[in-house]
């Protein structure tokens, strides 16, 4: 920021603003935007300075690049997907190059409108058939219909052969019309949501009322089909969508006579916010800025208009900052119509002024030109993008800050030129320019200027404006266009991998079909070619008239009767069983989320069984493994700890020490809460905070509040007084005041490890009230004070620390620095403090073992002389023209030194409830999961090792290809360093990434070892993702137990899981809360929505909605295993029975020279598979259980058979066809055999022996021999799969008596009592099935008693009782019962005493990260999320080991320790004092040494503030320069 008047002095002024140092924490690209923009800003500047002739006129002209700056426009334009760069113009007329012959403008930009659903009114029925008929069934059943049309054929009736088709297209589409009508009914309220667009002036970017003749004629079908539903909706609904609002043009914004709602966050409202009681969405919820008198233009005062860095004035190069960029040409006559009207998303177009106010959601991608605040500042939370609910500082254009009102936007003259859209969300590059005349000539000629336009100063369609009253800017992208939607990919159609597999095997039905249909067709041409048969004497001849046309004809009548083969029923049958295993997922009370009223919801029926055969689950971090809520739960001050806490990490600690945890668990929360009730006791008794409330406390201690009342002493008093004023003053929160009976402040901040700090005290009575237009407002313990900001410099992912630079009430000017505890450690002044930095390391690190995220508070006292040195260089970096975040990086270095240490905070990152048990659980089951986040790479371990992804036993591999910000390293240098990281990983492994290793791995579907695990960020994920190196990230990553991948884009996220789910062909699951996540949704086989409470963008994408993370669990392991048993054991013994019957028909023809007479009486075969049999098996394919639920969690290892795809298996295919060949020659020629010897013969002169006498025959064992297959194929034998089962035997049954007794009937009038009065009928039904059944039954007796499956075993276990009381979370031991089912998933605890015994199962060749001594969580603190080496643990410089020496040898002093009770302090204590020894023996990698060790080898490289820490010096020493632990950006 361009310092001000009065300012050369350095000194601070009463009454102005705190100067605030931003740079960007975005992620960059492989090109440097930033330097991009300054070459430009460069060339500009020297050309204009070269003389005012060479100027180009009217800033309409194209940038002109150098080399460098091309090749970037080329790369940017190759992820634009061949989009050109746009050029928008703003009360200017259109160059003539960029309009047509009519004027139009040439360049079209796509729609605001977005469609996420499949199907529109006039496309469903075309392309819902198209998709349906991509089915090889489907056609094959077409043409059957089309071929029974024709008589000679043989065909009975075509309206009823048509029947089954018609029947399962209709289903599907309605099951596929419900679907997309959801996703249409939520596209249409985004597209109608409101927004506030400028009207009444020209957009000369786009053509106007450009609606063609095609799109007007979908619009009437949509309405008509529209009406439609709603008179249909009307009539079982009353007012159904008649309440329904949408917003329309003529809605305008009233300006001047809405009510005024005062907002904490705004500097204008001193602090002061009351909410409204109820405020409806027509009226403006904040307050417009008002408009001019209609005639006169006021001119703002040079003191209050916005400077910017990238003028010029000719000839004055010294003079560029003092130049304020204005956009607003005075001079021009407008009409005074333009207004800010409500209109609706989708009539957004390239180039509108919009307004967007605090809450709303962003409808395009938005360049920001004025705000609310005075500085430009707004703040948007990009959950929708990233998953991240923290806020994040945006900036309007320095140029546009005058920009307030509707009349400003019609005098704005300026061009934008933008780059193409692309899908990078952390990259925008673009430029301003605009004419101005310059102040000291306000009637000359006005000259060219222009700044350039980042990702800082652009709003993001789907984030939310926050904390920010309103915000004006221009829409640059709209539509498809903007990056979310770059990044959302298109909406798939996904069909069950089952059902893929099963297309294959129709075709080998269909081959078997046609050598049936052959056979039939040949042997019966040559009946009819024989002259010397009795066919030729007595038959009235063929009816093709010829041997060789009889035969093509009989071969066609042969496919008629042998369509079974391929059964319609099947697919039928497959759609009712997947609706109703859907409809008991959605039943499941076990999924059911009752605090937001969320079941599980399928809203993709056909993939249940999909859930049962994942091996690899895809998990976004934020909103889905945890709450994103931050608890100040310990701290250590002045080198004494205090807080009582109890997390996961120290419960997934005491699991592995053999602890009852349950038992420990109770214990420990009954202990903290008495110590909640006793510390606010001690604090109402010390200050009766209006703003403390219980439910909100964290920071649970009642030995600091003793502190803090001075019962101790008055030196600890002081001490926790001045931690919690830093934590009050050292931020960037914003506070905003609830109104009640019992005030209530929260904050809103750019990290919520920062809003828990603020919050915390808060709660200890140091509460922040709100920002002056200079400082903060501080409540301390009652007494309202006012301190001072003068500087704060922000927290960046490089930096690791934020500092805030403030004026004590005594004139003291105080640095207070927070931040990463090694980067505050090497800070620190030398010489000093030497026992309380051990103590408060040594503390640290116990915070770090149980799994809180660590931070140091330090703080430096500054002489006026120093501040005013300090504040002239920084201004001086802040007006930099080049380089200027550099610069500004290293001036914040500079006063950041000689530190005096106050102490570290711990924050605990709250997990959603079970997580770490679902964790577990799925691993178990041997399922991989890995994280993909868009967090910050410290962040995301810390959550792994909370969540038992990650433990002590793991070897970290850290894949880091660092970025060169110059930009001028070739991609090819970042693909060899990529490369060289890979090959060392693979390594480990005695791999080289070679195509017999994927071969081998495809085949290979066990879980790793759980000895390494793998972090990798986005930016090297890029490069690993290419083409040459993907295969072996692939390997190296199937290798390790663990992977996260951090600061990924959603289109990285889904590229990973294209690349695992082609690369391995395994069966994947995403999982993810927000918008960022729908990309990898979609992309993986089986997508699931968790439908948080803020927001629900993932659920609208996903095939399962659910409310938790912890749900998973039940879904995967309970009704996904069962889906894919009971589907795959359903299609095999449909295949069966159809091949039984089938194949009877067949052997009949055998003995009438294949004429395809057939044997049953039709209506058998038409009830055959609608009664008599596919009842049993649509059951079995709904209800059948082979263990409870209870037991499927108790034994996750019972879902490996879905990984390793064992059920439905071509194996197991081909051998229930064999089985139903054999039967079916066994149901044929039995009651053949038996017919032939029966003599009785009927009163009407037939025997049994007749065609359709035989069939009944047949048909009756044959029914009774299937149903009783199923059942035996079937686990769970109830009352109503038995009662079904009888029911559908006794059915032919009845059915034969009541349709034979009607001459209806025909020749089969009478069939019922003529066989059933037969002997040898009842001994078919006797001999058949026996026969029949005997192979299975044998088989399936030796399988279970010598060759048992995990499940019988399990079964067996279930029948003794072992399993009697087991809950859902009471996972019972198994492991007797099931050697070498399960890989490492059960641990020994018998021995724990000594450094080895603890971890038996790590090779001893595969040395852990850390030492044993140290928790799960002890690598936050530890390593640095950039450059960490985590191969060289062993070597340990002799310079480090020298500096170690002497450390432990100086003599201390010993501290005075309050001795008092501390039940957490002191458990963590004792179990790290249980392997203390190997600690002090390994200690390059414990908190104290390191901490020590880095402020050393900080020193080593020169006298503070004159020479910069030397990270790559560190990082050769195998240290770490930066903590995992740090701020959140």
């Amino acid at each position: 920021m361009a310092p001000g008047k009065g300012e050369d002095d350095g000194g601070p002024e009463p009454g102005k603003m705190t100067k605030r140092s931003r740079w960007a924490t975005r992620k960059l690209t492989v090109k440097s935007s930033s330097l991009k923009r300054l070459s430009l800003v460069g060339r500009k500047h020297n050309r204009a300075a070269s003389g005012e002739k060479k100027r180009a006129s009217g800033g309409s002209e194209s940038l002109r690049q150098d080399d460098n700056a091309q090749n970037d426009d080329q790369s940017v334009t190759s992820e634009g997907h061949g989009a050109a760069p746009r050029s928008l113009f703003f009360n200017l007329p259109l160059p003539r190059e960029l309009r047509d012959e009519e004027g139009h403008p040439v360049q079209q930009y796509p729609r605001n409108k977005i469609r996420t659903a499949k199907y529109t009114p006039l496309s469903f029925v075309p392309k819902n058939l198209w998709f349906q008929f991509h089915n090889i069934a489907n056609i094959f059943f077409l043409f059957l219909v089309i071929l029974v049309i024709f008589p000679i054929f043989g065909g009975v009736n075509p309206g009823l052969n048509a029947v089954p088709l018609i029947f399962i297209i209709c289903v599907t589409a309605i099951k596929d019309a419900i679907e997309d009508y959801r996703r249409t009914i939520l596209d249409n309220e985004l597209n109608n949501a409101p927004v506030h667009r400028l009207v009444g002036w020209n957009n000369v970017n786009v053509q106007a009322d450009n609606v063609s003749l095609w799109r007007r004629f979908k619009k009437a079908n949509s309405r008509f089909f529209g009406a439609l539903w709603r008179a249909i909706e009307r009539l079982w609904k009353k007012d159904a969508g008649g309440k329904r609002q949408s917003a329309t043009p003529d809605d305008a914004r009233v300006s001047l006579e809405t009510p005024r709602r005062e907002s904490i966050a705004s500097r204008r409202s001193q602090d002061q916010s009351f909410r409204s009681a109820q405020e409806e969405f027509q009226m403006t919820p904040v307050p417009s800025p008002l408009p001019r008198e209609p005639n006169r233009l006021e001119v703002p005062p040079d003191a209050e208009r916005p400077d910017t860095s990238y003028s010029f004035q000719e000839g004055n190069e010294d003079a560029l900052h003092t130049i304020k960029g204005d956009l607003i040409n005075h001079d021009l006559e407008v009409s005074g119509k333009a207004r800010f009207h409500k209109d609706a998303w989708k009539n957004l177009v390239v180039g509108d002024f919009v307004r967007i106010y605090n809450d709303d959601e962003l409808p395009a991608d938005i360049i920001i030109l004025s705000t609310s605040d005075p500085d430009g500042a707004c703040y948007v939370e990009t959950k929708n993008l990233d998953g991240e609910t923290n806020l994040k500082v945006r900036s309007a254009l320095r140029c546009g800050r005058t920009l307030k009102h509707a009349r400003d936007c019609e005098r704005a003259q300026f061009s934008i030129d933008s780059e193409p859209p692309q899908a990078n969300l952390y990259k925008y590059n673009g430029a301003i320019k605009w004419r101005q005349k310059l102040p000291r000539n306000p009637h000359g000629e006005p000259i060219e200027m222009s700044e350039p336009i980042s990702i800082d100063n652009m709003l993001l369609r789907g984030c939310n404006l926050r904390n920010t009253e309103w915000a004006l800017g221009v829409v640059v992208f709209t539509g498809h266009d903007t990056k979310i939607m770059m990044n959302a990919g298109i909406t798939p159609s996904k069909r069950a991998r089952i059902a893929r597999e099963l297309n294959f095997n129709v075709v080998c039905n269909f081959g078997i079909l046609l050598v049936m249909c052959l056979i039939a067709a040949i042997a019966n041409g040559i009946a009819w070619g024989k002259k010397d048969a009795s066919l030729y004497w007595f038959e009235y001849g063929s009816i093709g008239g010829t041997p060789g046309l009889t035969g093509f004809i009989t071969f066609w009548a042969a496919v008629i009767v042998f369509q079974n083969l391929v059964p319609i029923s099947l697919y039928i049958s497959l759609e009712i069983v997947r609706t109703l295993q859907a409809y008991f997922i959605y039943s499941d009370i076990g999924m059911y989320y009752e605090k937001i009223d969320q079941p599980c919801i399928p809203k993709s029926w056909n993939i249940s069984d999909d859930v049962g055969q994942i091996e690899y689950i895809f998990s976004d971090k934020t909103g889905t493994l945890t709450q994103n809520v931050m608890e100040f739960k310990k701290a250590t001050i002045n080198g004494q700890p205090y807080g009582e806490a109890y997390t996961e990490a120290q419960a997934g600690w005491n699991k592995r020490m053999g602890i009852d945890v349950d038992q420990e668990a109770d214990k420990i929360r009954a202990e903290i809460a008495q110590a909640k009730v006793r510390t606010l006791q001690g604090l109402r008794e010390l200050h009766d905070n209006p703003y403390l409330h219980d439910e909100d406390l964290t920071f649970i201690a009642p030995d600091f509040v003793e502190d803090l009342a001075g019962k101790n002493g008055p030196e600890q008093q002081r001490a926790n007084e001045h931690f919690m004023l830093a934590l009050a003053l050292c931020h960037t929160v914003i506070a905003e005041k609830i109104p009640g009976d019992r005030p209530k402040i929260i904050y809103k901040a750019q990290s919520p490890d920062e809003a828990a700090l603020v919050a915390t005290a808060r709660d200890m009575g140091f509460t922040v009230l709100g920002r002056s237009n200079d400082g903060i407002i501080v409540n301390v313990m009652g007494e309202e004070r006012h301190y001072p900001v003068l500087n704060t410099i922000e927290f960046n992912s490089s930096r690791k620390r934020m500092s805030a630079i403030v004026r004590m009430p005594d004139g003291r000017i105080v640095l207070f620095c927070k931040g990463a505890d090694s980067v505050i450690y090497s800070r620190l002044k030398r010489g000093e403090q030497k026992e309380l930095r051990l103590e408060t390391a040594k503390h640290l690190e116990m915070f770090a073992v149980e799994g809180l995220r660590t931070l140091c508070i330090a703080e430096r006292e500054l002489s006026e002389e120093e501040y005013r040195e300090w504040r002239i260089e920084h201004d001086k970096a802040a007006t930099a023209l080049e380089n200027r975040e550099e610069k500004l990086e290293e001036v914040a270095d500079k006063i950041e030194q000689d530190l005096t240490l106050l102490g570290g905070t711990a924050i605990e990152d709250r997990l959603q409830d079970g997580v770490p048990d679902t964790i577990a659980l799925l691993g178990d089951a041997g399922i991989k999961l890995w994280v993909l986040t868009g967090d910050k790479v410290e962040t995301a371990i810390n959550i792994g090792f909370s969540c038992n992804l990650l433990n002590n036993d793991m070897d970290l591999i850290r894949l880091q290809v660092l970025e060169d910000e110059s930009g001028d390293t070739d991609e090819g240098v970042y693909l060899r360093l990529a490369e060289e990281d890979l090959d060392k990983g693979l390594a480990r492994f005695g791999m080289t990434g070679s195509d017999e290793e994927l071969k081998k791995a495809k085949h290979d579907h066990e879980a790793p070892a759980a000895t390494h695990g793998l972090v990798i960020d986005g930016f090297t994920l890029r490069w690993v993702l290419s083409d040459e190196l993907k295969q072996k990230f692939l390997l190296l990553c199937k290798q390790c137990k663990s992977v996260l991948c951090c600061r990924v884009s959603p289109a990285q996220k889904a590229a990973v899981v294209s690349m695992v789910k082609n690369g391995l062909d395994v069966m994947t699951l995403s999982i993810g809360d927000g918008a960022n996540d729908v990309a990898m949704i979609q992309e993986a086989d089986v997508g699931v929505g968790i439908a948080g409470e803020e927001g629900r963008q993932a659920v609208m994408s996903s095939d399962y909605a659910i409310g938790q993370f912890r749900f998973l669990q039940r879904l995967v392991l309970v009704h996904g295993r069962w889906s894919y048993r009971r589907l795959a054991e359903t299609i095999s013994n449909f295949f069966y029975k159809n091949m039984v019957w089938t194949w009877s028909i067949f052997w009949f023809q055998v003995l009438c020279n294949f004429d395809i007479s057939y044997i049953f009486d039709y209506t058998y075969i038409l009830l055959f598979n609608l009664f008599f049999t596919s009842v049993p098996v649509i059951l079995m394919g709904v209800l059948d259980q082979d263990v409870s639920d209870i037991v499927s969690l108790a034994v996750p290892q019972l879902y490996r058979r879905g990984i390793e795809r064992l059920e439905w298996t071509q194996t197991k295919f081909w051998a229930y066809m064999l089985d139903g060949i054999y039967q079916s020659v066994t149901s044929f020629f039995i009651p053949y055999i038996f017919v032939i010897l029966t003599t009785t013969a009927s009163g009407n002169g037939l025997d049994i022996a007749e065609r359709t006498r035989l069939g009944c025959y047949i048909a009756h064992p044959a029914v009774f021999t299937i149903n009783l297959y199923i059942l035996i194929n079937t686990y769970r034998w109830d009352w109503l799969m038995l009662l079904v089962i009888a029911l559908s035997d006794l059915f032919i049954f009845f059915w034969t008596g009541v349709y034979t007794a009607s001459t209806y009937s025909a020749v089969f009038y009478k069939a019922a009592p003529q066989v059933y009065q037969e002997l040898t009928f009842w001994m078919v039904m006797i001999v058949t099935p026996a026969i029949c059944i005997l192979p299975r039954f044998v088989i399936k007796c030796i399988q279970k008693t010598r060759f048992p499956y995990d499940v019988d075993i399990v079964r067996e276990q279930v029948k003794l009782g072992q399993f009697d009381g087991a809950g859902a979370n009471n996972r019972t031991a198994v492991d007797e019962g099931l050697e070498g089912t399960s890989s490492g998933s059960s641990e020994s605890t018998a021995t724990r005493k000594g450094k080895h015994a603890q971890y038996a199962s790590v090779d001893e060749d595969r040395r852990p990260i850390y030492p044993p001594s140290v928790a799960t969580q002890h690598t936050r603190t530890q390593n640095g999320s950039d450059g960490t080496n985590y191969t060289m643990h062993n070597r340990q410089s002799l310079e480090t080991a020298q500096e170690d020496e002497v450390m432990q040898q100086e003599p201390m002093t010993v501290r005075r320790s309050i001795d008092r009770c501390r039940p957490s302090y002191d458990r963590i204590r004792a179990s790290m004092d249980r392997v203390r020894p190997s600690l002090e023996a390994s200690n390059d990698f414990t908190s104290a040494a390191r901490l020590s060790r880095i402020e050393s080898s900080h020193s080593t490289h020169g006298a503070s503030g004159q020479r910069r820490f030397n990270l790559t010096t560190v990082r050769k020493r195998g240290l770490s320069a930066f903590s995992k632990k740090s701020i959140d950006p």
